[in-house]
């Protein structure tokens, strides 16, 4: 047993990870072909096919897909880009980096945590120029209220995928409504790489533009030359090094191959837990009902009103279950506070209650139910 490790009994996240990673892995080794080239091509292909679009484009991080798709669309500084509060930190950063202003918008409800196009709708100025809609724990925000806000208005829809890759939403999957679509393989994703990212777009030529700038806006790749034998290139634009390795997108073709089975097996822990959970007073399963796709990224509740989350948290620690929090709200954090002018009252209301239980393929059953009693008795009872 590794002594660096928390003793963990059930764990929040795991991968799935096998020997058939293992072996791709080694046969990256052994080409000696360390950075983006075919295997990275092969994936893209891949990637793209499971999504029925073109083409695809394999990066270093889900915050740089994020990133590329800022610069891809075009975005200036003085820009407004209107988000969710409650995501991670990343969209709000690159749209910073850029010189553009976050503006932060509320969530539905709490039965439904993704960003309400109604309160988009009402942030919308002559500087917005793009919204973007994180599918939060790989369930879709309404893209068909927001794509018709955007559309109308000729605003860019940026998709964050991060949670929900290859899930489907009517007759597209989730990425391919948008103008852009942003993935994340971080390591306790769906599909892991460790560290990785995809992005799609709807116009071929913003994916194209995407490709350049994720390599410093080189006319030829280093694969290219290596291939080819022809050492010049030109540099038309300024881009950065947001490049995959050939380990990562090899991990990730095999990871992409298992997602079918590890989604269905989230399928049926989420219904575990929502069959034991829902007798536990006050607490709230967000998007409990639904019966639309999801990658059933995330197993987050609402506790109680007025319960203590940290006492909580530390009472399923001492059982040596794993928890935490998916998001704090990132107009609460310092960085972003300044611009944060109005009040969100439904992220606020369920910021301190948000809990996220374990949730990954490698889980049992009675993982589950012990996570949902450890849960039951830690709450305080109603007087």
């Amino acid at each position: 047993m590794n002594d660096t490790l928390p003793p963990w009994r059930v764990t929040l996240a795991d991968n799935t990870i096998g020997e058939p990673e293992i072996e791709a892995v080694t046969a990256v080794l052994r080409s000696r072909w360390l950075s983006a080239g075919a295997v990275t091509r092969e994936f893209e292909h891949d990637f793209a096919e499971r999504l029925g679009v073109p083409d695809a484009v394999a990066v270093s991080s889900g915050t740089a897909a994020l990133h590329l798709a800022v610069l891809g669309l075009g975005l200036a500084p003085g820009d407004e880009v209107v988000l969710p509060a409650l995501s991670f930190v990343a969209a709000a950063a690159v749209a910073t980096l850029h010189g553009a202003t976050p503006v932060f918008a509320d969530v539905r409800s709490e039965a439904d945590l993704t960003v309400d196009p109604a309160d988009v709708a009402g942030l919308l100025t002559d500087h917005t120029k793009a919204v973007v809609a994180m599918h939060y724990g790989g369930y879709s925000a309404d893209l068909a209220a927001l794509r018709e806000i955007t559309a109308q208005r000729g605003i860019r829809l940026i998709e964050d995928a991060a949670h929900a890759p290859v899930v489907r939403d009517g007759d597209r999957m989730l990425g391919t409504v948008g103008d852009v679509g942003c993935f994340s393989f971080f390591a306790t994703k769906n599909v892991t790489t460790g560290e990785g990212g995809m992005v799609v777009a709807a116009d071929r030529s913003v994916l194209d533009e995407i490709r350049l700038l994720r390599s410093h806006h080189l006319t030829r790749s280093t694969w290219q030359r290596a291939r080819t034998g022809q050492a010049d290139y030109d540099v038309d634009g300024v881009g950065l090094n947001y490049r995959p390795t050939e380990i990562s997108s090899a991990l990730g073709r095999i990871q992409l191959g298992r997602l079918d089975r590890d989604r269905a097996r989230r399928r049926e822990l989420v219904a575990v837990y929502r069959d034991r959970l829902r007798s536990i007073p006050g607490l709230v399963i967000p998007f409990d009902g639904r019966d639309d796709d999801s990658a059933h990224h995330l197993m987050a509740v609402l506790l109680p009103p007025g319960t203590s989350r940290d006492e909580v948290r530390d009472t399923l620690s001492a059982a040596r279950i794993q928890t935490s929090v998916h998001y704090p709200p990132t107009h609460r954090f310092t960085r972003y506070r300044a611009v944060a002018s109005r009040a969100l009252p439904v992220t606020e209301r369920v910021a301190s209650r948000l809990l996220s239980l374990p949730l990954h393929s490698r889980m049992s059953d009675a993982d589950v139910e012990l996570v949902a009693d450890a849960l039951d008795t830690a709450l305080p009872r109603p007087r």
